[in-house]
């Protein structure tokens, strides 16, 4: 029996968010066509007009609980009610400032994460994207070196001068000093504080914008990887003896589906049909432990398609047949497994408070819990050292977190909420105090859109619990791994969405906070699914393929394992990698 079309290779149902087969126009047509206004419109009140409210109340009554606090100090006392509303305006001041400046200071940096620095990495890869085009296919590393810095500083002066416009547009509606007698026009106080918003974060973007483009135009750029620690290269305690060296599969974009014959978001019909290239990755993988033992083997994010139940579930039926690869292996979550509303509309979004994100984390927190639980640990922050096991910070939410995945109870998400945060980064430590150490981080940005969901962010709280786990060993060696690329790497230009819509937003600003200790560090990551190898002010980037992703199920796919070496001077360096091919699937 044979159908008139062969269901096991779907049909155009299936491309409905292809980037491999629909464009990025095409795509956002369909999002206008189908967008939930209701929704959309709450979600810009949550997470902007909301914090722009707050951001711009906060000097509002900062400022008028210090005039008030002057007119009391100044004026000479009436009696004991006079004395009262003195210490009643003084204790305001003393247990409301500090909520008030934390909530002011939260709501600038969500601001600044949602719209300022997306902005400036929007300019920055627009003009860099415009400028490379007009470059001849055979221009140089060093031409194109040259015209990424001249275009960081460019889009620096173009957002300094639209931000500083922005200002003076502003300013004249603004006010800073508040009193109860506002309260009576609450619509003008709110555009009050919107106008306050304005000249704040545009005060700060015409400074950063600068600073940022000055930061990224003098730093170096990136360029392919030449210094490759040759095979055998001396250790730095003997140099007769062959080096300490580690063996690392880096795994990445796997992108488990939950159905025998289903298809991939991203590639649609143009990949592969349900999860035989996995199967068949993992009994390589196999092959080559047996032929020469891996240390690690780390997958970048990404291992689920959209981050379902069935979907973690057909990988974990996968990796069980390889008890030994399982014992080795490290997770962490991509923009997949966490940001993907719906496999089939880009146009749906989540609300900040909808249980549904919470339960993809949920699903993350407990794979990662179970393959890695027992030997990372994270990070203490109040402490400044590393606490205790994934598992054991785990265990007194477990029962909080089940419940949640019954119910999907908001109570519960908010607690959900904080556990996510206090997890990241994770880092399990070497086995020696100048051994290999390697650090998980979170690098999704906190999306709620299905059409931008590959948006990057590393927090600022997060680089330092890096540091914190970098100072504790001050003598290892570490792979740093996350799933979003640090920055542009130094190829033809690709398209535009894909550099905007991908991007890891404050790369730059990552690439700097690690260049100091950038010789002992490589860092290692997916999500594009590029095959490079460079390094960008110093440090080491070692970007994955997909060994699933990219290809049709007949076609031949690869991935890398990598050995690094323990060098002189406790640097680390990477030989050059041995590519292992995964075959296709015979077809029918």
């Amino acid at each position: 029996m044979k159908p008139i079309i062969d269901p096991r290779r779907g049909d155009i149902e299936d491309d409905a968010l292809s980037t491999k087969r629909r464009s990025l126009f095409a795509l956002a047509g369909t999002l206008v066509a189908e967008i939930s206004l209701p929704k959309l419109i709450a979600a810009w009140f949550i997470l902007i007009i909301g914090p722009g409210l707050i951001l711009g109340l906060a000097p509002q009554v900062a400022l008028g609980w210090a005039s008030t606090l002057q007119a009391k100090i100044t004026a000479p006392y009436a009696g004991l009610g006079a004395l009262l509303l003195f210490l009643v305006v003084v204790a305001i001041g003393w247990f409301g400032g500090r909520p008030l400046f934390r909530a002011a200071e939260s709501n600038f940096w969500q601001l600044n994460s949602l719209a300022v620095q997306p902005f400036y990495v929007i300019c920055r890869e627009a003009l860099r994207h415009l400028a490379e085009k007009l470059l001849p296919a055979d221009a140089t590393e060093a031409g194109r070196a040259t015209l990424r810095s001249a275009t960081s500083a460019a889009a620096g002066v173009v957002l300094c001068c639209l931000s500083l416009a922005a200002v003076l547009h502003a300013w004249p509606s603004s006010a800073w000093v508040g009193d109860i007698a506002d309260l009576a026009s609450p619509h003008r106080l709110a555009m009050t504080a919107l106008a306050n918003s304005v000249v704040l974060i545009g005060a700060y973007l015409t400074a950063a914008a600068l600073v940022w483009s000055l930061a990224d135009a003098a730093m170096p750029q990136p360029r392919a990887l030449r210094d490759f620690a040759a095979a055998g290269s001396p250790a730095a305690s003997s140099s007769a003896s062959p080096a300490r060296s580690w063996r690392v599969a880096h795994l990445s974009d796997l992108h488990a589906v939950g159905e025998p014959y289903g298809l991939r978001i991203e590639s649609g019909r143009s990949g592969p049909c349900g999860n035989g290239r996995i199967k068949a990755l993992l009994e390589r993988l196999e092959l080559v432990h047996a032929a020469e033992p891996l240390d690690r083997i780390l997958v970048t994010g990404d291992t689920t398609d959209a981050g379902r139940s069935a979907e973690w579930a057909a990988f974990f039926d996968a990796l069980k047949l390889h008890p030994r690869l399982a014992e080795r292996m490290l997770v962490l979550p991509g923009n997949h497994d966490l940001n993907v509303v719906d496999r089939a509309n880009p146009a749906r979004l989540d609300l900040p408070m909808s249980p549904n994100k919470r339960l993809r984390q949920l699903r993350v927190l407990s794979a990662m819990a179970a393959i890695q639980g027992a030997g990372v640990r994270v990070v203490d922050r109040v402490k400044g050292e590393l606490g205790a096991t994934l598992a054991a910070a785990l265990k007194p939410h477990l029962a909080s977190l089940t419940q949640f995945a019954d119910t999907g109870s908001w109570r519960q998400a908010g607690r959900l909420s904080a556990v996510w945060l206090d997890v990241f980064p994770q880092v399990l430590p070497p086995e020696t105090e100048d051994g290999l150490g390697i650090i998980l981080l979170n690098s999704n940005a906190d999306t709620h859109f299905s059409f931008t969901n590959a948006l990057g962010l590393v927090s600022a709280e997060d680089v330092k619990a890096v540091e914190i786990a970098l100072a504790h060993y001050p003598r290892a060696r570490w792979i740093v791994a996350l799933h979003h690329h640090l920055v542009e790497y130094p190829m033809p230009a690709r398209a535009l969405s894909e550099r905007i819509g991908t991007a890891l937003i404050n790369g730059s600003w990552f690439v700097r906070r690690l260049s100091s200790l950038a010789d002992r560090i490589v860092v290692m990551h997916g999500h594009r699914h590029l095959d490079w190898i460079g390094e960008c002010a110093g440090l080491t980037i070692v970007s994955a393929p997909s060994p699933v992703m990219e290809a049709s199920d007949t076609c031949e796919t690869y991935f890398y394992v990598h050995t690094l070496v323990a060098s002189e001077g406790g640097r680390l360096q990477l030989r050059r990698p041995e590519r292992v091919v995964v075959k296709g699937a015979s077809s029918e």
